[in-house]
């Protein structure tokens, strides 16, 4: 990298390296970041590469051409202006950046080729570049631990909620002992092999998910874990670690509920995990990693802020906390919840289960709170889409003809062939006025599913129009084509879905369908129908 401060410019010269272990430059993805100034506070800024056609991108070292004219340019220009205060630290500020961007960029290379295996729904370029970044910074983390507490023998630790393992599977790759649990098996667990430590299991924060011999516990969007991550390391060891990276929110019973509006949602859950840790006696460090997620702040507890003598005072301080967190209902199920905690730290706080009333015992068994929900085994799909065709269709009806009803003397009209037809294009209804229209059967069976009936009535957009709580019979009259050049992939796909399902305006409406054969994207009847193609979107090429 080539910083001209006097002219402005900064120039970037790939190195790779040969087979005989010499570097050459690559010219072909040379380019250079330019500052101006155009006149008293106006500057400019751009990127320019000098041999645009001949520009070779990976994906992974050597960006798009495109997301360095789009993206990086447009986020220079607002970094650039921007004079708010961050409410966050800056990124990597506990470690070196230096020998994060030397690791991260080995790593990268070294697992790149799981992108192209990837068996999860999920998006493989964002979920294995995060997890390389997370391990990345676990790695000089534990690195900078062992120089500072003199040890020479690498840090073992448990992922708990782990996922897809892939981050247990670096970690273990990397020469640190460990293992990963999750509810839920993943189908990526088989390609890692035996080396690679995951475990299906569900975690409930009690005497039995402890980890005395764990140096470090990891929770890397560990949901409803992320709270009790803290409590279970404070309570497996004096020594045990921890390290979470927050993402959805949850209380140690549930839901997490917001108690302060001056601060954002996320601002106020990582202030409330923090002050777990504080309070199980953690010394919490933030930090924010450099990972493509919206949530990339960072919670670390590898320091105690207490003598191992004081373990079991911090013990009742961990059981009032948790106690004074949970709602009315749950104070009245069980006033005593987390006072049965058996003592697992190394024997130094052996009077930590002094509290217990004399009629009851102590069993491994133990869990510190009964109200706590681990995550269903099975993934449920309840949007509505595994719901009965029958059901759907008759829902559908029902609330189609309570539109057409509503107004009856409203109608459009519309020149076909010369002629004029009306349309009865109905009312629009608020989506409580719709609900009180169902029978309680059901609404009841609506209600099990993620959205309800508003889900159901927008996974049918042929026939519905949902805006701002109303719902709409949709007039494909009306309807605009995109403005948006579609890709060719997209033009492909529209094509092929062509004429493939029924149109529900010409076998249901009373005036038919209010576009003519030719213009409807759905068939007239069964003769028009075209066999379905299932189509396999590629996201990697």
């Amino acid at each position: 990298i080539f910083s001209d401060v006097h002219n402005g410019t900064v120039t970037f010269l790939p190195l790779e390296e040969s087979s005989e272990g010499k570097y050459q430059i690559k010219k072909c993805n040379i380019y250079q970041i330019q500052l101006a100034h155009i006149k008293d506070e106006e500057w400019s800024v751009s990127i320019v590469a000098p041999f645009p056609e001949d520009w070779f991108s990976d994906g992974i070292a050597y960006p798009k051409l495109a997301w360095l004219g789009n993206e990086l340019l447009s986020k220079l220009t607002k970094w650039s202006v921007e004079q708010k205060p961050s409410e966050f630290k800056s990124t990597l500020s506990l470690i070196s950046v230096a020998k994060y961007s030397k690791v991260y960029q080995d790593l990268k290379e070294k697992y790149k080729e799981i992108v192209k295996v990837w068996p999860e729904v999920t998006d493989p370029e964002k979920f294995v570049y995060e997890d390389v970044a997370i391990a990345s910074y676990l790695l000089i983390l534990w690195e900078e631990e062992r120089k500072e507490k003199g040890l020479t023998k690498k840090q073992s630790f448990v992922d708990l909620g782990c996922g897809n393992g892939l981050l247990v599977h670096i970690l273990n790759n990397e020469g640190h002992s460990g293992r990963g649990i999750d509810v839920r098996r993943r189908k990526i667990w088989d390609i890692y092999g035996p080396e690679t430590h995951l475990e299906e299991s569900t975690i409930v924060p009690g005497d039995s998910h402890l980890f005395p011999d764990t140096d470090w516990l990891i929770g890397n969007h560990s949901d409803e874990l992320t709270p009790w991550i803290p409590v279970i390391a404070a309570r497996s060891s004096y020594s045990c670690c921890y390290f979470v990276l927050p993402c959805c929110f949850f209380d140690f019973h549930g839901k997490y509920s917001r108690r302060q509006s001056k601060k954002t949602q996320y601002r106020e859950y990582l202030d409330f995990v923090a002050q777990v840790g504080f309070v199980c006696g953690f010394h919490v460090e933030e930090d924010c990693l450099r990972i493509p997620s919206t949530k990339r702040v960072s919670l670390i507890g590898k320091n105690r802020t207490y003598p191992p003598t004081e373990c079991a005072r911090i013990d009742k301080q961990i059981t009032q906390y948790i106690n004074n967190r949970q709602t009315c209902a749950m104070l009245t199920c069980d006033r005593r919840v987390g006072f049965n905690h058996k003592d697992h730290s190394d024997g130094v706080c052996e009077e930590a289960g002094s509290e217990l009333p004399a009629n009851e015992t102590e069993t491994d068994s133990t869990v510190w709170l009964p109200g706590f929900q681990p995550r269903e085994k099975v993934e449920q799909v309840r949007n509505c889409a595994s719901l009965p065709r029958d059901f759907v269709d008759d829902v559908v009806l029902s609330v189609a003809n309570l539109l057409l009803s509503a107004a009856p003397e409203k109608s459009c009209s519309n020149m076909h062939g010369g002629s004029t037809n009306t349309w009865n294009q109905g009312e629009s209804l608020s989506l409580k006025e719709v609900a009180e229209h169902l029978n309680k059967e059901t609404l009841k069976r609506l209600k099990s599913e993620y959205g309800g009936l508003q889900t159901l009535l927008k996974n049918n957009h042929q026939v519905f129009k949902v805006l701002n709580g109303r719902v709409h019979i949709r007039d494909w009259r009306k309807e605009k084509p995109s403005r948006k050049i579609k890709p060719e992939v997209k033009r492909r796909l529209s094509a092929e879905a062509f004429k493939t399902r029924l149109c529900w305006f010409f076998s249901h409406h009373p005036d038919g369908c209010s576009l003519p054969s030719e213009s409807c994207p759905y068939a007239h009847g069964t003769e028009e129908l075209r066999q379905s193609q299932v189509i396999k979107k590629k996201k990697h090429i």
